[in-house]
């Protein structure tokens, strides 16, 4: 059973606004940190947001979003979301939802650290 499932992506024009949810399933939602990723097209992945502990743990931003999204958890429906307000072209790629059972701390935004990974939504942004 996949862990983390993703939902929400689609076409938007600059501007406007989506939010991905991300649902854990096939275990307790746990998880000491869960992530936003992304992978543009013809680029590495690379880190979009973060969130340490339940729902009212810290938050962590790549400089590119901050201001523009919202990472946010609700423990009671298993769900991680990310609003992404003012969306530009370049915010266009594969979001991927990630997670960890312990977290080790400064790691929140490695990639590498995280165990369980979605399968992705994709976002495109019109210009």
């Amino acid at each position: 059973q996949v862990p983390l499932v993703e939902s929400g992506g689609g076409l938007v024009q600059a501007g406007d606004s989506l939010r991905l949810s991300c649902i854990a399933s096939g275990r307790t939602f746990n998880y000491d940190i869960m992530g936003w990723f992304r992978q543009p097209p013809g680029k590495e992945r690379e880190f979009v947001a973060a969130r340490i502990g339940l729902s009212t743990g810290s938050t962590y931003y790549a400089d590119s979003v901050k201001g523009r999204f919202t990472i946010s958890r609700v423990s009671a429906k298993n769900t991680l979301y990310l609003q992404m307000n003012s969306l530009k072209p370049e915010d266009t790629a594969v979001y991927y939802c990630a997670a960890r059972g312990t977290y080790s701390s400064g790691t929140y935004y490695l990639s590498d650290k995280y165990d369980y990974w979605g399968q992705g939504t994709q976002v495109t942004v019109s210009s």
